[in-house]
């Protein structure tokens, strides 16, 4: 089913005037202090279909299928038609269909799950007084309800294959059988005393970050030196509780014994029920000493998890659910004895992240197709002493393996975390919960002792302030910033950013203006134009994990230095503590060097008629268009069948419409209006002014040039060229032929400068009037804010930036994507990195994107998969749909990375040869497929920043290269 752009998930309050964001916080904040809540009153909901008050009495005949509990009311029944935002919402007669909400990407049952954690953290949350309404609901009714659902979700077959985390999730958290989940509560009374009590605070990060049994005695303890203080607080009777239950959760609960009632309830033989009760019978609890065997425990626990994930398919819909229950036990079995086992060496360390990596495979972290390519990158490495290349690849593996469980997660819940994070912040806590209490996090506590062995080992120092586990820090693009540290939890696109401030993301941003510094808990898709500009400007850039990034949100705010090293080293630290080396980093003379000036002494303007792509080649780059339509056309030449028509809109026609009056300015044209306030800003530097009032005053200049370019009259030579054209190239008139407008500028890919994706592209335009106004907002994109921020840090002539216009019948690919001709995370010449993600627009708008490494002896590696829910569907009729797409399947086919391999092999040796292309590469290749075929759409020289590989400050802060050097992987750690 298509869906339009997150519209139809979510629908802003605002757009249609019923609920502001404030009014739904304050809807919130009133029923909190409501003795019902959200609730109206209790009544019957007869098997009849009629809805009796229980005041006035029950149902007219009796019925098992009668069943009693709270009404909504009136506002929260409206907030849920209108808006699709349910609030403390009770199971009992929902229709499954429409829980499972399939229509909104399941949005509803994911709120469920959603509630009930801020339920949990915020003491009932909107149902602060209201959980005391007595009959509100029956929790006899909610488990079966909860059963009759969760059984249906089995027999969904399709569902259950494409969403397996989310439904697996779901049996974890909608109740279907008396069964409790400690280890929230556990976090949740930590979190709870330590913010009453400050100086609970350590042991609340030792019991959110690896909690064990002995956990339990340091509560006690605590307990004991400061009962006065708790006692004020009235916290001892929770502390008391808190070491109870851990003790409960990791010392005292027989697991096993829980996994054999379950198992005991299948009436039925099958395959599944005979491993499980085999594992039981071998791994059988000893209560005297529970932590004997532990080793052997896990790691059978872990092959039996992925057992269940692989068969729960072939057996009976009836007894799925069972099955999803002893997988969730089992992963609890792990998560509680995880840190018993603690590795003497290296290597068993390895066999530990390997087995805890399958655990998080048999959990639906990843896809089954994605452990089958990771499992042999985090396997043993079957030698005692290796090279420290061999390690580092070993921990990279790791690192990105565990970044793909949390990126699942992300994926799964981020929309509907970000949309009720605008009223209700504690909801950005929901993804850091769902973390904490799995398999990931003795896995990423794992990976992190690792991490920090080979920087050890390596003479590694990552200096990220405090944050724990420095090991698992990993620089992506060189370069060093000074400015605030800002730390971003929310939807990063909502955020006003600058070029003077660092700011850390839980997730990637789709679109940047320009930052002093950048890191993020994923690094989203290392070829986006995001990462790939942060490259270019020698920006530096970085990934951290999600309990790195918690312990930064205390320098928010803080003045930082940050510098990550062409080697991989992560720097930060508060700038008073700069030496004096770092500080010389900063002179104004340094900055002003980096600057470029856009060529204008071969513009070809006279030249004002539409092209042909077909006519023009990479020597007319920068002289008749930019370089996506010099190298197309070129492209055209070289590969025939893989490339579409084109038709060129050249500079030359953009500035005869320059030349025209401008509205609202007497006397003055377009281009005499650009040319004036550019100039009147340089006035304004050279006397001084304060660089803000400057940029202040640009960009208002800007925005008035924009508004009146959008005014333009096109010329009837034009539209009339453009009628003709599209006849005689494309074969259908103008309004026929669905296009692509995209903004090729002369300053795009100079030899020190990409400007990749800095101005605009129109996606398939169909209407002749659509297609008009498309050229106008292609000619106005280089003067928007982002664009003209980008520009600033190296251009010192924008004034002379021009547009051209490539205009290319749309395809809509099943999928698109990025190759650089070049190992973008190895740095190897010979190797080759890919990164796509479904359909148009893939993996350079920022996606989360399906990428590969191919490897120089054509070994093919995965270096993340895809996390994107919905993908960019390009309609005959025009615009673009959204579509669903689920996780379970991969993008590329093995086919389609031959074929991506063999097209970088011929364009590094065709390209540095055709007519006009002085780069010796690497390659930057844009392009997608559709049934297979491949669809050409740009190469062009990749760029990178050569002063953040070359500085001697970084150069200095990365470690020595050795070859002649072994890690011994069995010596103690």
């Amino acid at each position: 089913m298509l869906l339009r752009i997150t519209a139809l998930l979510f629908c802003s309050f605002i757009c249609n005037g019923l609920f502001a964001q404030t009014d739904i916080a304050a809807l919130v904040t009133k029923y909190q202090d409501d003795v019902r809540g959200p609730y109206r009153d209790i009544a019957w909901f007869c098997a009849d279909g009629s809805v009796v008050p229980s005041v006035t009495g029950g149902c007219a005949t009796p019925d098992i299928k009668n069943k009693q509990h709270a009404r909504y009311k009136d506002e929260i029944i409206r907030l849920g038609k209108n808006e699709h935002i349910f609030l403390a919402q009770i199971l009992t007669n929902t229709k499954q269909n429409a829980f499972w909400d399939q229509e909104n990407d399941n949005s509803r049952m994911k709120q469920y799950m959603l509630g009930n954690y801020l339920a949990a953290v915020d003491d009932g949350w909107i149902n602060r007084k209201g959980q005391f309404y007595r009959g509100a609901f029956q929790v006899e009714d909610e488990m079966e309800w909860g059963r009759e659902y969760l059984n249906w979700l089995m027999g969904k077959e399709k569902a259950l294959v494409e969403n397996f985390y989310l439904i697996r999730q779901a049996v974890r958290d909608i109740p279907h059988r008396k069964d409790d989940d400690l280890a929230q509560k556990i976090r949740n009374d930590s979190r709870t005393i330590a913010d009453k009590y400050g100086k609970f605070m350590q042991l609340r990060i030792k019991i959110h970050g690896q909690p064990e049994g002995a956990d339990a005695g340091a509560v006690e303890k605590f307990l004991e030196e400061h009962r006065t203080e708790l006692e004020k607080r009235e916290l001892v009777a929770m502390t008391q509780t808190l070491a109870k239950d851990i003790r409960t959760a990791y010392v005292d609960r027989d697991l096993v014994a829980d996994i054999v009632a379950i198992n005991e309830t299948i009436p039925e033989k099958n395959k599944l029920k005979d491993k499980i009760s085999r594992w039981a019978t071998n791994q059988a609890w000893d209560a005297d000493n529970p932590t004997a065997n532990t080793i052997d425990r896990l790691t059978s626990a872990a092959d039996l998890m992925w057992t269940i994930r692989t068969g729960i398919m072939a057996e009976s819909p009836y007894y799925r659910l069972e099955a999803m229950d002893i997988s969730i036990a089992l992963e609890r079995l792990i998560f509680n004895t995880a840190n018993d086992w603690k590795p003497a060496s290296a290597r068993e360390l390895m066999e530990k992240i390997c087995y805890l990596g399958e655990a998080a495979a048999g959990a639906g972290y990843v896809e089954e197709w994605e452990w089958e390519e990771a499992q042999p990158q985090i396997a043993d490495l079957n030698y005692q002493l290796v090279y420290p290349v061999h390690a580092t690849n070993y921990l990279d593996a790791a690192r990105r393996f565990v970044e793909w469980g949390v990126s699942t997660n992300r994926g799964t819940f981020g929309e509907v975390t970000d949309r009720y994070a605008e009223f209700e912040p504690k909801a950005h806590g929901f993804l850091d919960d769902r973390i904490r209490g799995s398999v990931l996090l003795p896995l990423g506590n794992a990976v992190g002792q690792l991490g920090d062995w080979v920087a050890e080992a390596g003479n590694l120092r990552n200096e990220m302030l405090d944050v724990p586990n420095q090991g698992s820090l990993r620089g992506l693009n060189a370069g060093y910033a000074m400015g605030k540290l800002r730390v971003i939890e929310g939807n990063p696109d909502d955020v006003e950013v600058n070029p003077n401030d660092i700011f850390i993301f839980a997730t990637p941003p789709s679109d940047l203006k320009p930052v002093g510094g950048i890191a993020t808990v994923n690094e989203g898709n290392m070829v986006s134009h995001v990462q790939l500009l942060a490259r270019n400007l020698g920006i530096p850039n970085a990934v951290l994990t999600d309990a790195q990034f918690a312990r930064l949100k205390k320098y928010d705010g803080e003045e930082v230095f940050y510098a990550v090293s062409n080697g991989g080293t992560v720097i930060m630290k508060e700038a008073d503590d700069m030496t004096k080396v770092e500080k010389d980093l900063f002179s104004v003379k340094e900055r002003i060097s980096q600057r470029v000036t856009v060529p204008t002494d071969q513009l070809r303007l006279e030249v004002n008629e539409v092209l042909n792509m077909r006519d023009i080649r990479s020597t007319d780059s920068g002289k008749l268009a930019g370089p996506k339509a010099a190298n197309l056309g070129q492209l055209k030449a070289l590969f025939p069948d893989n490339v579409v028509e084109g038709l060129v809109i050249p500079f030359g026609i953009f500035r005869d419409h320059m030349d025209l009056p401008m509205p609202g300015q007497p006397n003055e044209t377009y281009w005499e209006f650009l040319n004036s306030r550019f100039a009147e800003a340089r006035q304004m530097e050279e006397a001084g002014e304060d660089a803000g009032a400057v940029e202040a005053f640009t960009l208002a200049q800007l925005e008035t040039l924009r508004d009146a370019i959008m005014r333009i009259e096109l010329k009837p030579a034009l539209v009339n060229a453009l009628r003709s054209d599209f006849q005689s190239v494309f074969g259908k008139g103008l309004g026929q032929q669905p296009v692509f407008l995209r903004s090729d500028t002369n300053m795009e890919d100079l030899p020190d400068f990409t400007g990749a994706g800095l101005n605009l592209t129109v996606f398939n335009a169909v209407a002749e009037d659509k297609i008009i106004e498309g050229i106008k907002k292609v000619w106005a994109s280089p003067y928007t804010e982002r664009s003209y921020k980008w520009r600033q840090r190296l251009l010192l002539n924008p004034e002379n930036v021009f547009p051209s216009i490539l205009i290319i019948p749309s395809v809509d690919v099943d999928n698109s994507g990025v190759v650089i001709t070049k190992g973008v995370s190895s740095g190897l010449d010979g190797d080759v990195t890919v990164a796509f993600s479904r359909g148009a627009g893939g993996a350079v708008d920022g996606q989360a994107a399906e990428a590969w490494l191919i490897g120089q002896d054509q070994t093919y590696t995965l270096l993340s998969p895809a996390r994107e829910r919905l993908h960019r569907r390009l309609p005959v009729t025009g615009g673009s749909v959204m579509v669903p797409a689920p996780f379970n399947e991969r993008i590329l086919s093995p086919g389609n990375l031959k074929d991506l391999r063999e097209l970088a092999a011929k364009a590094e040796k065709i390209m540095p040869e055709s007519s006009g292309e002085a780069g010796t590469g690497p390659w930057d290749i844009e392009l997608g497929f559709a049934n297979d075929k491949m669809w050409l759409f740009q190469i062009r020289p990749f760029v990178e920043n050569q002063r953040a590989q070359s500085s001697d400050y970084l150069e200095s802060i990365s470690p020595a290269k050795r070859d002649d050097v072994y890690y011994d992987l069995s010596v103690s750690l």
